[in-house]
């Protein structure tokens, strides 16, 4: 070997060593593979849902799927009751907030600072089932109804319903507070009451027991947010892309739902603690098909759908503009980029 050629050899094995043990900056980003664009890091968030209902399937199926854990989010999903939901967000107990409409204007009249990023509930979805002796709306007079809880999604919808029945609420019906969408089931199966709001699955329990549907919310074609995505402002400003990401997800779990039927129906079941194949089939015919047939875009007419209903129970809440705590850039985002389908 010729002194030229060690020298030159000598070199290459320098080189080849230096870069294969050069130690990465602190500011090095792991690649995602194929992609030039930064992993972003994992974002743990609380997330809080109101009821044991189907309404919120997006935020089951995400979760089940793992369409969370790709979208870098640790999701720690809780059921928190609709009364307590906005207060644990405000205090910074949860990030997110899977709620009704209806709390999302309570709260912004009473000084809370919160954003609607998305509505996965555009159509009423309940029906108003009654008793085998209720033939007609009249029929109700002098009863009660059952709702959840005082000033939620089913007491909004049970105020908004009876007028179009020619009933005034607490005048001709008693507004009777369960509790829980569970309890208001129970009393009118124990016969406590004449009536209550349903959807699919409970309606099948109803129907086998003999009451019966006597009208449909989603017949009256109001614009409404039944079911809203919420977070505080100061969350949205701090923290866009883990919003975004989050939105994203919810519109990514929908197109899931919509190819998926069999995961669906086994994240329904797990959620709804139930092993109803029936039941669970009603409620993913009725949720996917009729509830969620259009994008969870929101809009200030949505919540000014339900605005004037929820003022009886506050006035301060006729001083709300819903244009200005509405943010449809989230779900517009996650269109736009072919997430839907």
């Amino acid at each position: 070997m010729t002194r030229t050629l060690a020298i030159a050899l000598a070199a290459i094995v320098i080189l080849a060593s230096c870069a294969g043990t050069e130690a990465p900056s602190s500011t090095t980003h792991v690649l995602i593979s194929g992609s030039a664009t930064p992993q972003p890091s994992r974002a743990k968030i609380v997330v809080s849902y109101s009821n044991v209902l189907a309404d919120f399937f997006p935020a089951y199926v995400a979760k089940e799927s793992g369409i969370f854990d790709q979208n870098f989010l640790d999701v720690d999903l809780q059921l928190i009751a609709s009364t307590t939901g906005l207060p644990a967000l405000l205090a910074g107990q949860t990030q997110i907030a899977h709620i009704g409409g209806s709390e999302a204007l309570t709260t912004t009249a009473g000084g809370g600072d919160v954003v609607v990023v998305a509505n996965t509930g555009p159509v009423w979805p309940y029906q108003l089932y009654v008793a085998a002796d209720i033939k007609t709306p009249a029929d109700l007079k002098g009863k009660k109804v059952a709702i959840a809880g005082v000033g939620g999604t089913f007491d909004i919808g049970i105020r908004t319903m009876l007028p179009k029945l020619g009933l005034v609420p607490d005048t001709d019906v008693t507004v009777f507070s369960t509790g829980s969408t569970a309890n208001a089931t129970a009393a009118l199966l124990s016969g406590a009451v004449s009536g209550t709001l349903s959807s699919p699955p409970d309606t099948l329990k109803l129907d086998a027991a003999g009451y019966h549907s006597l009208a449909k919310m989603a017949d009256l074609n109001l614009p409404t947010a039944a079911t809203t995505i919420v977070v505080t402002r100061a969350y949205v400003t701090a923290n866009k892309a883990v919003v975004q990401r989050y939105v994203d997800s919810i519109v990514q779990a929908i197109a899931k739902a919509r190819a998926d039927k069999a995961a669906t129906i086994a994240a329904l079941k797990k959620y709804l603690k139930s092993d109803d194949d029936k039941g669970m089939q009603a409620a993913y015919d009725w949720y996917v098909g009729t509830v969620l047939k259009d994008p969870p875009t929101p809009t200030a007419a949505q919540l000014a759908g339900i605005q004037e209903v929820v003022a009886k129970f506050n006035d301060k809440v006729r001083t709300v503009d819903p244009a200005k705590i509405v943010d449809d850039s989230f779900v517009k985002s996650a269109l736009d980029r072919g997430l839907l389908k």
